[in-house]
């Protein structure tokens, strides 16, 4: 249930904009907000099928539109590339403190390091 939920919000934060204002709504206070299909129908003076309705709706449409774009899975594939990316820097920095001690590879580790980092914010 709880990679659910994570690729739940994860749909949200990247296509919630794409949804409609009331599957938005519905959306985050079911998962964001974390309130029943009940209390959502009662706030709404709905029946419990149109909450779950509009939610499964919602749903479909943001898992859609991930398989059509695939920019979640390319998330996570370049965090697992850049996280390598640190770890390699990191270990060539190491080599050339304990053997060489050449402060130009120095010099390009950082600026390697300082663009890994640039892309991890991206």
């Amino acid at each position: 249930m709880k990679n659910q939920a994570y690729r739940m919000a994860m749909l949200f934060d990247f296509y919630g904009d794409l949804l409609t204002p009331r599957q938005k709504e519905f959306y985050d206070l079911y998962y964001n907000d974390d309130l029943s299909l009940a209390e959502i129908a009662e706030n709404y003076e709905i029946t419990r099928q149109g909450v779950r309705d509009i939610i499964v709706r919602a749903e479909k449409t943001l898992e859609d539109i991930e398989e059509k774009t695939g920019l979640i899975q390319r998330y996570h594939q370049t965090r697992a590339t850049t996280a390598a990316l640190r770890e390699l820097c990191t270990q060539i920095q190491t080599l050339n403190r304990n053997r060489l001690g050449d402060r130009e590879l120095e010099t390009l580790c950082d600026r390697l390091s300082e663009t890994i980092d640039d892309l991890g914010r991206e």
